[in-house]
C-alpha cells in the first residue's frame, strides 16, 4: 500500500541526517495521499541506520494504524491536526535542527533580515504561544498541532510554509516531501543567519517591505520569474 509515498518519505527522512538536520533518531517526516486521505509517517524510535520503506507506517486522519508493524512517530498527532487543518500541503517535516530550535526556546519569531529569508518566507517566521498544563496532560501531541493552527487563524500557511513551537522545535511543510525538506534546510539556514546577525548587531530590523515582497513575488504566485520556464 501507498509503496511509492513509503519510499519517497524513507528517502526524506534519511536526508535529514544526510544534511544534518537531525541527530539519534529526532525528528519525522511525513506524507500524505489526499485521494485515500491516509498519512506515511516514519516509525518512533527506529534508528536511521537501519530504517527501510517497509518500516514506514500508513495511518488515516483518525490516528487509526492502517498498515505497519512499529509504532508511528510520537509526533503523528501533531502532523494529522496540520494535514486536517491545511488542505494544499502534502508533506509535513518535524525537527530539532539547531538554530531554529533556539528561537523556539528562546521565545522569538524568526525577524525577516534579508533577501535570503524572502526567498521562502513573506514575513517572520511564527513562533505558537506556550502549551498550558491541560493542554500537555490532556493531549500533548494533538494539542502542538492545535496551538500551531491557531497561530495561523490570520495567517497564509502556503506564503508561511513553517512555524516554531514554542520550547520545541520547527515544523515544516509543502507540496511534497521534497519540498518540505528545502523548506527545512532553508528554515535552519536563515535561522542560523539570524542568530549570526543579531549577534553582530542587536539592533537589526526587518528588511524593507518593499524588498521582502519582491524577493519573495519573484519566486511565488503570479509576478515569478525566478528560474527556467517549463517545456
Amino acid at each position: 500500500m501507498l509503496e511509492e509515498l513509503k519510499k519517497e518519505v524513507w528517502e526524506t527522512n534519511l536526508s535529514l541526517k544526510r544534511h544534518g538536520l537531525i541527530i539519534l533518531t529526532w525528528g519525522n517526516a511525513s506524507g500524505i495521499d489526499r485521494e485515500k486521505g491516509l498519512m506515511v509517517i516514519k516509525p518512533s524510535g527506529v534508528p536511521y541506520e537501519t530504517m527501510q520503506p517497509s518500516d514506514m507506517v500508513v495511518m488515516d486522519l483518525e490516528g487509526k494504524v492502517i498498515e505497519g508493524n512499529l509504532k508511528p512517530s510520537s509526533d503523528a498527532k501533531t502532523h494529522i491536526e496540520l494535514y486536517k487543518a491545511f488542505p494544499k500541503i502534502g508533506s509535513i517535516i518535524h525537527t530539532h535542527s539547531t538554530y531554529a530550535t533556539c528561537f523556539a526556546q528562546a521565545g522569538m519569531e524568526i525577524p525577516p533580515l534579508g533577501t535570503t529569508h524572502a526567498d521562502l518566507f513573506h514575513g517572520p517566521v511564527p513562533i505558537t504561544r506556550e502549551l498550558s498544563l491541560e493542554e500537555v496532560n490532556e493531549d500533548y501531541e494533538g494539542n502542538t498541532g492545535k496551538v500551531i493552527i491557531e497561530r495561523f487563524a490570520n495567517l497564509d500557511y502556503l506564503a508561511l510554509p513553517g512555524v516554531l513551537a514554542k520550547n520545541h522545535g520547527p515544523f515544516v511543510w509543502g507540496h511534497s516531501p521534497k519540498e518540505a525538506l528545502v523548506n527545512a534546510l532553508t528554515l535552519e539556514e536563515i535561522a542560523k543567519m539570524a542568530y549570526l546577525t543579531l549577534s553582530l548587531n542587536k539592533n537589526s530590523k526587518p528588511m524593507q517591505q518593499y524588498l521582502l515582497d519582491k524577493h519573495y513575488e519573484r519566486k511565488h504566485g503570479p509576478k515569478a520569474y525566478y528560474g527556467q520556464k517549463r517545456r
